[in-house]
């Protein structure tokens, strides 16, 4: 599977944060079903005393139509935690969106409604920072 455009840049920002990168891809199977999220990560909560754990499927929203990067994300995004959570339920999943697309078509009040209605987990980062902006 070719990675994201903006693969190397997300694990960059996560690495800043202080995340390790457990797998790059995390593939999975799951019920005779593979799978391949973009990364996994843990990061040592001292406070609690346990590892946090993610998988983040990164997406660019680069094609002519970002409508069509949504269907493809969402759908991924559904799949991969509906996997996760037979195999895995403490793993967090997040789809990774450039800040600028957050700032612009993830305003829209269709695509609101959709993130809400499907409890998507978002993570925002900057490309020239290779940075997370936000978690959402």
């Amino acid at each position: 599977m070719a990675r994201d455009r903006f693969h190397n840049v997300v694990r960059i920002a996560l690495e800043k944060e202080g995340w390790h990168i457990t797998d790059d891809p995390y593939e999975i199977n799951v019920d005779d079903v593979n799978f391949e999220i973009d990364l996994a990560a843990e990061q040592l909560l001292a406070a609690e005393r346990e590892n946090r754990k993610i998988a983040v499927e990164i997406k660019s929203f680069t094609s002519s139509s970002n409508v069509s990067d949504f269907h493809t994300a969402l759908g991924q995004f559904l799949n991969y935690r509906d996997a996760l959570a037979k195999i895995e339920p403490e793993r967090q999943l997040y789809l990774a969106v450039r800040h600028s697309i957050y700032e612009t078509f993830f305003q829209r009040r269709f695509i609101l409604a959709s993130v809400e209605r499907y409890q998507l987990q978002l993570l925002t980062y900057d490309v020239q920072k290779e940075a997370i902006v936000q978690w959402v």
